[in-house]
């Protein structure tokens, strides 16, 4: 059987996810599915940093323009949340550049679509 990074703390943030997406359904903008979230993990006492500034590093300088990942949770893992219609590679590489910048090793990928509520595990 694989072994699954962080596996029980994606349980946790997956259950908050489920939590928000069955109580909000669809159709909202992605603002109120993070403030949702914000709400959720500390009713759950999930501890998250919301908007996470992470500096990109270029050869011998930080770059002025900087990461912003929208949930750091248990502090190792990104929580990026969406609101398309399809995930596209571009999430993914998203969420590959979080990965980079703040040495995570996990990052979940959640998107309200109007249908689902859709989450995918991007490992480094």
């Amino acid at each position: 059987m694989a072994n699954i990074i962080h596996k029980k703390e994606s349980y946790q943030i997956i259950g908050a996810l489920f939590n928000v997406y069955n109580n909000l359904g669809s159709g909202f903008s992605e603002i109120v599915y993070k403030d949702a979230l914000e709400y959720e993990f500390k009713l759950l006492d999930i501890p998250f940093e919301r908007e996470k500034q992470y500096d990109v590093a270029y050869r011998d300088i930080i770059l002025k323009h900087k990461f912003y990942a929208d949930f750091v949770v248990f502090n190792k893992i990104i929580l990026e949340v969406k609101t398309v219609t399809n995930l596209h590679e571009k999430h993914f590489g998203q969420c590959l550049n979080y990965l980079k910048v703040s040495k995570c090793k996990l990052a979940i990928l959640a998107n309200f679509h109007e249908e689902l509520l859709d989450h995918r595990r991007v490992v480094l």
